[in-house]
């Protein structure tokens, strides 16, 4: 319902972003109200044959210190905040010859966009701390009752809508763009804060002490794990990936992504990584895709059912073909061939998605790996009544940390294979173990309450796909607590163990792999993925 307030008189509008602001701008004239506006935004405005008067026409006070004092004045912030039906707020404005403003269109200065820049420098940074911005859509905020205000272009055509059809808008709406612009302007001082910290080093922590997050909603998923839970996605995901066909994604399918391309992201030579329920099914590496398709789908044949698809390089024809030949949700790849892609898309429910990668060129060989570039290196878990942050766990692995710990040390080809389960190891839920060689994985006995019983799994699973394990090597995501399950792996075939020691029961666990004339490393890094 639109209350009996007045039609708008007075808009002040002063955006950095000027996304829209023209057909706005003519909306809002269209109701008779006058338009104040500044600098660029006036100019534009003007430019489009729209009646505009300039701030400082209004307030009787010029621009100044280079447009660092404009709308910071009485005349505009009176107008903004005096209570309407209030007696002694209306005479004191009549006494001071302050009008109403009953409208703000307003952004703020584009200070992340700012400071993103490499080149950026911290005058320019400091240049883009908007002042008069923030005050303004505070006041217009908390006087909402009477006061419009609109900071995002996304909402001008709810607003315009509004005020065509009775010259204001409803309390709503007021109410629901007043609380956009506290959450919008608590952000951006918090984005602020985060810059001058880094830049001052006034904190040793590199945690702040406070967070706000603010993301857009990017859409509504069809249900969340389960289709009795709701589930939305925010933020910039469409800056990291392009689908190119099939249904929408829904959460499991997103969580799943994410996985894989963290996982694939370990590897430059040519890889593909199956990976079902945020555990990987089988990797394999070859520098023909569809070979390292079966080396990858070898390791479990029946967990891929339903699963996602990642890939490194180009994904080819050949591939495509192999991949046909089984159900699946979700191709993650660089980049696609006409080939593959139109084979493909004879799945109409399949979803394809480019993930948006650098290309490399690496000492072990030339591939893809994804652009970092903007994506966040810490990750957040909710608890009751509050968050858990972390960084990442993408650090390379430090090889000069590693140790060998018993008499025999791995040959080369072991050396790989122990580096290639490495990478793979710590993408498996724990309890973790992987078999691997130098080129795939044979077995992944993945989120066991016990280490001995990661083992066994991953050990059963090779021999129910039909691997061998003789002369393999194995992962273990954290220390061996006793040695029962290093001579569990032993009596399986495997030669040569990595893992990042730190047990009690270390020297028991070395003297076991001594006993089996097995080659074992040490880390020194645990990878516990809950």
């Amino acid at each position: 319902m639109f209350e009996a307030l007045m039609k708008i008189q007075r808009a002040l509008i002063s955006v950095s972003d000027k996304t829209g602001i023209v057909d706005f701008a003519r909306a809002i004239a269209k109701t008779g109200a006058e338009i104040l506006s500044t600098g660029g935004t006036a100019k534009a405005l003007r430019e489009d044959g729209l009646t505009v008067r300039d701030v400082s026409d209004h307030t009787g006070f010029p621009e100044i210190m280079d447009g660092r004092v404009k709308t910071l004045h009485p005349k505009i912030h009176g107008g903004l905040l005096f209570l309407r039906g209030n007696s002694a707020h209306e005479e004191q404005a009549r006494q001071q010859g302050i009008a109403p403003i009953d409208l703000v269109v307003a952004n703020l200065y584009p200070f992340e966009a700012t400071i993103a820049k490499k080149s950026c420098t911290r005058e320019e940074a400091i240049e883009q701390i908007d002042i008069g911005g923030p005050s303004m859509l505070r006041s217009a905020a908390k006087n909402h009752a009477s006061v419009t205000v609109v900071t995002d272009p996304s909402d001008y055509e709810t607003v315009a809508a509004e005020l065509d059809r009775a010259g204001n808008t409803t309390a709503a709406t007021r109410r629901r763009l007043a609380v956009k612009v506290f959450e919008s302007t608590a952000c951006y001082d918090q984005a602020i804060a985060n810059y001058l910290n880094s830049e001052f080093g006034i904190r040793n922590s590199e945690f702040p002490e406070e967070i706000c997050i603010r993301l857009r909603k990017i859409q509504d998923l069809r249900y969340g794990e389960n289709p009795h839970q709701k589930a939305a996605l925010y933020g910039e995901f469409n800056r990291f990936f392009e689908q190119l066909q099939g249904k929408k994604l829904s959460y499991n399918n997103i969580l799943d992504l994410t996985a894989a391309v963290e996982l694939i992201s370990e590897f430059t030579k040519p890889t593909v990584v199956i990976l079902k329920h945020n555990n990987p099914c089988g990797v394999g590496q070859d520098a023909d895709l569809a070979e390292a398709w079966e080396k990858a789908l070898a390791t479990d044949r029946q967990a891929p059912f339903g699963g996602v698809i990642a890939v490194n390089c180009e994904l080819t024809a050949a591939l495509a073909a192999k991949i046909s030949e089984i159900f699946s949700e979700v191709i993650i790849a660089p980049g696609y061939e006409k080939g593959a892609q139109n084979l493909l898309a004879k799945k109409k429910n399949l979803r394809l998605i480019i993930q948006k990668f650098q290309k490399v060129t690496a000492s072990v060989g030339e591939g893809f790996i994804p652009s970092r570039s903007g994506s966040p290196t810490f990750e957040m878990r909710n608890c009751p009544g509050g968050l858990l942050l972390q960084e990442k766990d993408i650090q390379p692995a430090n090889e000069s940390d590693w140790k060998v710990v018993t008499r025999r040390s791995p040959t080369p080809l072991e050396g790989k294979a122990l580096r290639f389960a490495w990478r793979v190891v710590k993408h498996v839920k724990s309890n973790a173990i992987v078999y691997a060689s130098n080129d795939r994985t044979l077995g992944i006995g993945a989120g066991q309450m016990s280490r001995v019983d990661a083992a066994k799994i991953s050990a059963w699973k090779a021999r129910e796909a039909g691997l061998s394990l003789d002369g393999s090597v194995i992962a273990s995501d954290a220390f061996f607590p006793f040695p029962d399950g290093l001579i569990a792996v032993a009596e399986t075939g495997a030669t040569a163990v990595i893992q990042p020691g730190g047990s009690v029961k270390d020297a028991a666990v070395i003297a076991a792999a001594n006993e089996h004339n097995m080659a074992m490393i040490f880390t020194s890094r645990r990878h516990f993925r809950h």
